[in-house]
């Protein structure tokens, strides 16, 4: 019997913690695929993975669109964060990441799968090669 993946996205996956997030912004690395880009920092905190999303007011006046973008960021992570996980925790590191929608226009779904799937590959490699 073939065992089904589980996609989940807990509370002590989500990056809360002020102290840690002024830290992932002033010592943090950063890669971008449009329209996103990612900033992470190889972290000492408790959990392996944890991951914030935003979006600029700037571009979206209107909370409404602001949090569907967030909500389609964090179900395209949600879907495709596990091959990063299980390579985090195989090598015992701990990696804080923050993705940040920095398009103009609303996106479909589908544009910010393929730019997350890209940003997760390459952090899988940065992974990788970190240890």
């Amino acid at each position: 019997m073939e065992t089904r993946q589980r996609y989940f996205l807990k509370k002590n996956d989500k990056l809360k913690s002020r102290k840690i997030i002024q830290q992932l912004f002033s010592e943090g690395k950063s890669l971008s695929v449009n329209p996103i880009r990612a900033v992470y920092f190889f972290a000492n905190h408790f959990n392996h993975l944890q991951t914030g999303v935003s979006v600029s007011s700037r571009h979206f006046k209107k909370a409404v669109d602001r949090n569907r973008i967030k909500r389609l960021l964090r179900e395209a992570y949600r879907l495709q964060k596990n091959d990063l996980e299980k390579t985090v925790i195989e090598k015992n590191s701990q990696l804080s990441l923050f993705l940040i929608y920095t398009g103009k226009e609303l996106p479909t779904y589908a544009q910010i799968f393929d730019a997350c799937n890209v940003i997760l590959q390459r952090l899988n490699k940065i992974v990788h090669e970190a240890n």
